[in-house]
């Protein structure tokens, strides 16, 4: 009897792959900063944010803003923080799927070779409402790695490749990986990590200074779902 296929573990990014808040992130950010410290301006100004870990911006932030910054301070920034988004969410904020995003999802987590998960800068909480406010399910995202987890973006698909081994039992190949995102970040924690990386064009970075970082697939955006779902069921 033939062995059976080694499944693909697809991770999708979030932000400016799967979604787009229209800066609500951003703007809930700001609002816990100022919450917490009045008497201090804000501002993301100067700041890199591209694919890099909510807990690095955070940092970054509170530094720039003249704050020290420390664990308890952390952890209490990310529980507000979530509070901020939530709120925004609820009055005048939107998250909206990209073009072909859910229909790739879909597409994926009915394939019988592939199973799905989030590698993301963002923290766990607000990630997750990010990704229901779009409207996507969350039930096909099972193996997931968050800001949360690491303190570099190169730490993350481990950590994912960990949680769907000790869900599933079987153990994955970094080779069965793949990474989309639309920075070049994404494409260096793929390589890094010996997975497969997919570069989307749907964020701040053209498409031309995606290529320089040679992703294995480079789109423009998932619209051609199909297309993008061919190339990785054939892996």
């Amino acid at each position: 009897m033939p062995a059976m296929p080694e499944r693909m573990l697809v991770l999708f990014d979030i932000d400016g792959t799967l979604l787009r808040t229209e800066g609500a992130g951003m703007t809930a950010m700001l609002a816990t900063a100022h919450e917490l410290f009045p008497s201090k301006t804000f501002s993301f100004e100067g700041l890199s944010i591209s694919g890099r870990l909510d807990r690095l911006i955070w940092k970054d932030l509170m530094i720039a803003g003249g704050v020290e910054p420390s664990v308890e301070l952390h952890e209490l920034f990310r529980h507000k923080y979530g509070e901020h988004l939530r709120r925004g969410f609820s009055h005048t904020s939107k998250s909206h799927p990209l073009t072909g995003a859910r229909e790739l999802v879909e597409s994926l987590h009915a394939h019988d070779g592939c199973d799905i998960g989030l590698l993301t800068g963002n923290y766990e909480h607000t990630g997750l409402l990010k990704v229901a406010q779009a409207g996507f399910s969350l039930a096909p995202f099972q193996f997931n790695a968050w800001a949360d987890d690491g303190h570099h973006r190169r730490e993350l698909p481990p950590i994912a490749m960990s949680r769907y081994s000790a869900h599933t039992g079987r153990e994955t190949n970094s080779s069965r990986v793949i990474i989309i995102g639309d920075t070049p970040l994404d494409i260096d924690c793929a390589h890094f990590n010996g997975c497969l990386a997919i570069a989307v064009a749907t964020g701040h970075h053209p498409i031309a200074e995606l290529a320089s970082h040679k992703p294995d697939l480079l789109v423009q955006g998932l619209d051609n779902w199909t297309e993008i779902a061919s190339w990785i069921t054939s892996r």
